[in-house]
């Protein structure tokens, strides 16, 4: 209570000289100096302004684009104040004001104080640290969201913009507005003509839209893509994905491996060696052969790998969607639960069988093969995140034998 008095005190002080200094020193203010002290203020104003431009510009609060439009417009707001202080025309004498204004000022800071300490009395909250990021208190809905508004609050300012459009497009993807994703390619294209980079997340929005299934429409503008393009990434990954999902693991290896030899540099390079990496070990579950290649090599030599043969129980089988993705990983039973080797599929493969190894690794020094026992752990996800929420499936195997093949039920719904 003590704190909250000060602070209402600070507050009521600090208010009523800002209110009652500048009337008192009205005259001063007035006279043949004006001029420089309006510069000097200008100046300030101007620094001010531009620090809290370049703090937001760090925040990512505003593009370098945007950035860069906003200091050219104070910099001519600047030489514009800097004329008219020049302009001795300008420099009038303004008669003092009244006691009526600074006294109505005084009453409705005192008033205000009161009001707040009588109805909020939050005088607790002082002592909690304000936000220190502007999505603090934020999900990643309304982040995802937000990021959103602002896209097409840019594209709105800008509609012949074909780069904003590209970028609205893969926003709304990620936000499963697939529709609106696939209308602001369309529109892309009317603005720069048709170009396998705009094809390849059209065809993706459509993918989506349609389940991850491989419609007509969508094989066709497959085609115009690679014929406009071979190598593009964006229809690659996606002819290797759904290849991947519909276990057809060699077509899936060939598509990722183009963008490989393509050498781009507009790619993540590492998670596509691990997808292909992913589809050979399940050519090697499949045959029961390891694929001959250097990757693999250590891998064929100590066997260090888990093999899990994955199901569902008949009584949540029904439950299950094309749509839902299966994520399983092992982590060890000793030290950091952190995981040694993961794998995602599509749920339609299931039953399968599914090998964990080196090659599946989450990166890092921790290795499968360091461990003796792992615990399995799989989740049928619906939200398409491997973090088990409300209404996903998971099955779970507390102690493998690292170098065993086992067999693992997914018999249990998060509540």
């Amino acid at each position: 209570m003590t704190t909250l008095w000060i602070f209402i005190a600070l507050f009521v002080l600090v208010s009523l000289a800002l209110i009652w200094f500048p009337h008192f020193r009205q005259h001063k203010m007035l006279q043949t100096e004006e001029a420089g002290v309006r510069k000097q203020t200008n100046l300030e104003l101007f620094n001010n302004r531009l620090i809290i431009l370049e703090n937001e510009l760090e925040e990512e609060l505003l593009d370098q684009q945007e950035f860069d439009v906003l200091k050219k417009e104070l910099e001519i707001t600047l030489l514009q104040d800097m004329k008219q202080g020049e302009d001795e025309s300008l420099v009038k004498k303004i008669k003092p004001k009244g006691l009526i204004w600074p006294t109505l000022m005084s009453v409705v800071i005192i008033g205000l104080s009161g009001y707040f300490y009588a109805t909020l009395g939050a005088y607790a909250k002082l002592d909690q640290p304000a936000p220190s990021s502007p999505h603090a208190g934020m999900d990643a809905e309304q982040i995802m969201q937000q990021r959103l508004q602002m896209m097409e609050a840019q594209v709105k300012s800008e509609p012949e913009n074909s780069q904003l459009l590209f970028s609205l497009g893969h926003i709304y993807i990620s936000a499963s507005r697939y529709n609106d994703a696939i209308a602001t390619f369309d529109q892309a294209m009317e603005l720069v003509g048709t170009h396998a980079e705009l094809l390849g997340p059209k065809a993706t929005a459509m993918y989506y839209r349609a389940n991850q299934q491989m419609t007509p429409a969508i094989l066709a503008i497959i085609d115009q893509s690679l014929a406009l393009d071979p190598e593009d990434p964006s229809t690659l990954l996606l002819k290797g994905m759904d290849a991947f999902f519909t276990a057809h693991y060699q077509v899936a290896i060939n598509a990722w491996q183009i963008i490989l030899d393509s050498e781009r540099k507009d790619v993540d390079r590492s998670a596509i060696i691990n997808a292909i990496d992913s589809a050979k070990m399940r050519i090697q579950a499949e045959t029961g052969e390891m694929p001959d290649d250097a990757a693999h090599a250590s891998v064929k030599a100590t066997a260090n790998s888990v093999s899990v043969e994955v199901s569902i129980s008949a009584e949540l089988a029904e439950q299950v969607s094309s749509s839902d993705m299966l994520f399983i990983f092992a982590r060890s039973t000793e030290g950091p639960k952190v995981p040694l080797a993961a794998v995602k599929v599509s749920a339609k493969t299931l039953p399968a069988t599914i090998t964990l190894d080196d090659s599946t690794s989450m990166g890092g020094d921790v290795k499968l093969s360091s461990a003796k026992n792992v615990e399995i752990i799989a989740v049928l996800s619906k939200h398409g995140s491997v973090k088990p929420q409300t209404g996903d499936l998971q099955g779970r195997l507390a102690t493998v034998k690292v170098g065993d093949t086992v067999q693992l039920v997914i018999d249990t719904q998060v509540k």
